[in-house]
């Protein structure tokens, strides 16, 4: 049997800056009762979509890390950011499960931990991804799934070839996603890179965060950083509400992504961010 959810295999491409809008406030909508595709849904499934994307209501998961250069190890930058998550589930077993984010993250100085905005005379964007769907079925006893992203002209669906393996040790599940890009891109340019991502879900008051996540990148460094290849690794880990977030992120988000707080809202609304304009940030 089959069974389709989305998620967030997060893909960080390089991406733009946003406009500044009002900070929304922290949602409060309850949490939405087990449908019959969830009570259907094996285990490993339920526990990857509770973990990632919640019961209903909206969750975020926090990173930080760095930037290095390759293959010398020498740190670049600092890097912060977030997702705001919220999870659809359908409510007869075989429907589409669909699990919608929004993401961003900013490059820090490596010394001072400051945000950046200007790097060797070259303005530094923010990667700032206004929605992410990823729809996934479960096959062979892994989990895949299919990423839908980008506006306008450049929208396009990533589909999974290899699923994500996963181990149960003791009473915590392991998720393991590697993934292979290679995009093209406007002007016959292309996007390779590789990233891996272990997540670690452990019960609920088993340790004091059961959430947690570390993904790596190999790639080109951004187009404003100049040529070269570098490692990002990041650490993150899952909030309940604003309030729980670190002081730094919270005060950048609020200032500068403040949409990015919370997830979008219905499958409405992502279909009309894909009738919008890219910004030139998707690629680069």
């Amino acid at each position: 049997m089959k069974f389709k959810l989305t998620t967030i295999v997060v893909l960080l491409l390089w991406s733009c800056q946003t406009e500044v809008a009002e900070t929304p406030p922290t949602p409060t909508a309850p949490e939405v009762s087990r449908p019959a595709s969830y009570q259907a849904a094996p285990e490993v499934l339920q526990t990857w979509v509770d973990a990632r994307a919640g019961t209903g209501a909206p969750v975020h998961w926090i990173a930080e890390g760095a930037v290095y250069e390759y293959p010398s190890g020498k740190k670049l930058f600092g890097m912060i950011g977030f997702d705001s998550s919220t999870i659809i589930w359908p409510e007869e077993e075989g429907g589409d499960i669909i699990h919608l984010t929004r993401k961003t993250f900013a490059y820090t100085d490596p010394e001072t931990g400051e945000v950046l905005k200007e790097f060797n005379g070259n303005p530094v964007k923010a990667i700032a991804y206004p929605y992410q769907m990823i729809t996934y079925r479960f096959e062979n006893d892994r989990i895949f799934g299919d990423v839908e992203q980008g506006v306008g002209e450049r929208k396009q669906v990533i589909e999974a070839k290899d699923g994500i393996p996963y181990r149960k040790v003791g009473n915590s599940f392991i998720y393991n996603a590697s993934v292979f890009l290679d995009l093209e891109l406007p002007g016959g340019n292309r996007y390779e890179a590789w990233e891996n991502y272990d997540f670690f879900i452990h019960p609920e008051g088993t340790v004091e965060e059961p959430h947690q996540m570390s993904w790596q990148r190999y790639g080109n460094l951004p187009s404003w950083a100049g040529p070269g290849k570098c490692i990002t690794h990041l650490h993150s880990w899952r909030v309940e509400n604003h309030d729980e977030f670190p002081a730094q992120i919270l005060a950048w988000a609020k200032a500068e992504q403040p949409k990015w707080l919370v997830p979008p809202a219905d499958l409405a609304e992502v279909r009309a961010i894909q009738q919008g304009e890219g910004g030139p940030g998707w690629s680069d």
